[in-house]
């Protein structure tokens, strides 16, 4: 069977990666690590060109009431980023058909601690700091394209921020959206092929089985 798309490319801090649990420990619980990243993933989307990745968790801790210091703390600890339960066997059944990226929001060495935590490699990744913008700015994007070397049409992101289906929208990339916290509707905009709680069935929609 030919598969529907012969690229798929990631969000990886929430779409692969259970990065909530850690900002929540750093934090010092859950309701506050959700308020601080919240705060940190709309500095991005407003940031447009590439600052430091810390700098903007460290503006979004002291936003909430946090010690800016924390952000150091959660640089520390990223390597402890653990993966989405169904990630590393969807990533694997996905290498059999497809190439798969990654486009992330963080810098190149916070991406390589994050990325040790998946089995396997990717073909592409894309950092905010090497694309020189953050999502949901259409650079990104473009890149993990042109280095895959794959057409929009035959892409597919899989998004686990709603912030990502502006960007995508904006390049046309058709969506996956892994949204596990059901926190927010999916912008007019975006194509959305198919909105679930869990990576599992995205093996059967890249296969043309299920949208």
């Amino acid at each position: 069977m030919k598969p529907a798309y012969d690229a798929v490319i990631f969000d990886l801090l929430t779409a692969l990666l259970d990065s909530w649990t850690l900002w929540g420990r750093v934090a010092g619980g859950e309701a506050l690590g959700r308020k601080w990243r919240g705060a940190y993933l709309r500095r991005t989307y407003q940031s447009g060109n590439y600052r430091p990745y810390l700098a903007l968790v460290a503006e979004a801790a002291q936003e909430v009431g946090l010690p800016r210091e924390l952000a150091a703390t959660l640089a520390e600890q990223y390597a402890e980023v653990t993966p989405w339960p169904e990630a590393n066997a969807v990533l694997a059944a996905l290498r059999q058909h497809v190439r798969i990226a990654v486009v992330t929001n963080c810098s190149e060495e916070l991406a390589a601690k994050a990325l040790a935590a998946l089995d396997g490699t990717f073909d592409v990744v894309v950092t905010a700091e090497r694309a020189g913008y953050y999502k949901p700015d259409p650079h990104p994007y473009r890149m993990a394209l042109a280095e895959l070397g794959v057409s929009v049409e035959r892409s597919l992101f899989v998004a686990g921020s709603h912030f990502d289906l502006f960007g995508t929208a904006k390049v046309g990339l058709s969506v996956y959206w892994h949204d596990r916290a059901g926190t927010a509707a999916a912008p007019e905009q975006a194509k959305l092929i198919a909105h679930h709680d869990s990576l599992e069935p995205l093996v059967d929609v890249v296969l043309g089985r299920l949208t």
